[in-house]
Parts: structure tokens; sequence; C-alpha cells
């Protein structure tokens, strides 16, 4: 049975822990993104480290297609991939380590908390799925805890930050969609190694453009940071995620995305020394109810 006919049954018990435990390597891995981004920033230009991230996850991508060898996309395939490129290889990238200049990663954080509602707003566009009424009821319910503990953080924020992240929550989620549905019948890593391939000529020539004009005072942290944000942020994550959400459904498998914030919030306490507080576990029980009532209502 191909990834497309799993995707479009009904899936059995087996089939959905396969699709969630992968969803959930996923977020795990995407976690890490917005602490690294942070660390990047202070030495790297946004605009580089956008380019930068892309194009080392490009020439890794092109790795795995040479080795592997997929049968190549469809013609009726390419406007998709161009919109997973630009939505998570370009867009959202590029519009988070602009924020990141502005507010912290905490206050970053807050929007990731949206992601989810955004992810399976465009999943009933773009795939066609139609989750029950209570479903969208527990996810505003799973966003309005994540957003209102960041916020209880008394983190700063400011206009131009806040539009930033609000435009890469929808850029973003476009592209969650747009990838997911497409990995039914590509794959995960496939499509997000073709969508890094379209995206090579223009980010690889750009990157060495806008790159440093010296490396001798970029310490480990910074280039571990670039490191991580290029091959797990940009690549290795998204091969679990697409296929969590290709197998388990857009809508459900996307509600883990609420689970990202307070991993990221640990992360950052760690990494970087921003202040979390103790209603952490509460908050993130109360999250994971959510998550379990809109998977359970998803379909």
């Amino acid at each position: 049975m191909n990834t497309q006919s799993i995707a479009l049954a009904r899936p059995t018990a087996t089939q959905s822990a396969y699709a969630w435990g992968n969803g959930l390597l996923g977020v795990a891995i995407f976690s890490g993104s917005l602490p690294a981004t942070k660390i990047a920033v202070m030495a790297f230009d946004p605009m580089f480290l956008t380019l930068a991230r892309a194009a080392i996850a490009g020439l890794a991508g092109i790795g795995l297609l040479v080795i592997l060898r997929p049968p190549r996309p469809a013609r009726s395939d390419l406007g998709p991939l161009i919109i997973v490129a630009l939505g998570v290889v370009l867009g959202f990238p590029l519009l988070t380590a602009l924020a990141l200049q502005f507010v912290t990663s905490a206050h970053a954080i807050v929007f990731i908390g949206l992601l989810p509602i955004a992810t399976a707003v465009f999943g009933a566009i773009r795939a066609g799925e139609r989750p029950r009424p209570l479903f969208w009821v527990f996810s505003l319910i799973g966003a309005a805890i994540v957003s209102g503990y960041a916020a209880s953080g008394g983190t700063d924020g400011s206009l131009a930050g806040d539009l930033l992240m609000l435009a890469a929550v929808v850029v973003c989620g476009l592209g969650y969609a747009e990838g997911a549905r497409l990995s039914r019948h590509l794959g995960g890593w496939q499509v997000i190694s073709w969508a890094l391939l379209l995206s090579l000529p223009a980010t690889l020539p750009a990157a060495l453009m806008t790159q440093p004009d010296s490396w001798l005072g970029i310490g480990w942290p910074a280039l571990t940071a670039l490191g991580y944000v290029s091959l797990f942020s940009m690549l290795i994550g998204f091969v679990f995620w697409y296929r969590g959400l290709a197998l388990g459904g857009i809508a459900a498998v996307g509600q883990l995305q609420l689970l990202q914030p307070f991993l990221g919030f640990a992360l950052a306490a760690v990494l970087l020394s921003e202040p979390v507080g103790w209603p952490l576990l509460v908050a993130a029980g109360a999250v994971v109810l959510c998550v379990a009532g809109a998977r359970r209502f998803a379909g």
C-alpha cells in the first residue's frame, strides 16, 4: 500500500501511532529552530542566515536525490512545490530571523501557538480536510493557552516584530499544508528536497554574495546554530513532519505544533537564559489535553 492510499483511507491504530510519532519527532526538531536562530542572528545578518540555511540544506537535499533517485515530480506538482519553497524554505526563516531582531525568542514562540490553526485552515482549503466543529474548539483553546502562557511571562514585544511573526505563521501554515498534500504521492523527504532544489539557484549565489566579510570572529555557538537550522530545521525535521501530516491528517497531526512552544521555552531557558516560569508544566499539560481532544474530533 503506497503513502497516498494510506493517507486517504482511515488509518489503523498502528498507522496512526506511526503518523503521530513522526509528527512528534518533527516538532521536537523544529522546537530548537527559534532559539538556534536567535543565537545565529547575533553573529549573522538575517538575510544571509536565511539564504545560507536554505543553500546548505539544498546541497544536502541534492545529495539525497542523487543517491536515492526518486521519480521526478509531475509538471502539475511544480506550482505546489514553489509554494512550499516560498513558504517554508524562504518565507518563514526570513520573517522569523527579521522578527528576532525586535523580540526575544520566547516572545516569538507566542505566535507558534497559532501555527496549528493556520495549518488546519490551509489543510481544509488546499487538501479538502473537514474536521468536526469540536476540533476547532480544542484547537482554539490550545492556541489560547499557548498565547496566554507566553504573554504572562511579560515578554517585551514590538509592532514590527509581531507583524513579521504573524506573516511567518501564515506562510508557514500554507507551506506545511501544501507540502503534506504533496507528500501523499511524492513522499516527505522528496517534497522538501525538491523544494530546496528549486530554491538553490537563487539561494546559493545570494548566500555567497551576502556572507560575512570575515569568518574569523564568528564563534562556535553561531556556527553550530547555523548548522542546526540548516540541516535539522530545514531538512531532517521536514522528513518526519511531512510524513506525519500526510499519514495522520494535516489538521489532526498539525495540532502537535501546540507542544512546540513549550519545548522551545525550555530550550530558550537553557541556551539563552531567557526566563521561564513554573506554570510551564501546568500549561503544557493543558495543551496535551487539547491536542488529544483535537485528535479525537479531527475526522
